[in-house]
């Protein structure tokens, strides 16, 4: 399997906005839905978004409202739009299948939202 490769993260201010991307190629993921994950520190990994084979999305209700997850085919890649960023987004965002969590692990992308 092909590890995903996570990038988009940084530091931003809160109320700003980031675009993060998941360039995820490999058969699992033109099988199965994929979501966007992320663990801040000491909390355990939860799922914050999710997009199926067919383009219908779902949202934790953490994010929904703020956050919008899409994918382009042709490129392989699934991104995730995150406006009125909060402190407590902050964390570490990580893509793989949904609703287990089948593929490799990338290493993520750190996002920090402080003034």
């Amino acid at each position: 399997q092909v590890q995903p490769v996570e990038s988009g993260g940084g530091l931003v201010q809160p109320g700003g906005s980031l675009r993060l991307s998941c360039a995820a190629s490999g058969s699992i993921f033109s099988i199965f839905a994929t979501g966007w994950y992320r663990q801040a520190a000491g909390k355990q990994r939860e799922l914050v978004a999710v997009i199926q084979i067919g383009g219908s999305t779902n949202y934790a209700d953490s994010v929904k409202g703020r956050c919008t997850i899409s994918r382009d085919n042709a490129k392989n890649t699934v991104y995730l739009q995150m406006n009125s960023l909060k402190p407590e987004d902050t964390a570490v965002y990580s893509c793989n299948t949904s609703p287990l969590a089948v593929g490799n692990w990338g290493q993520g992308t750190q996002v920090t939202v402080s003034s």
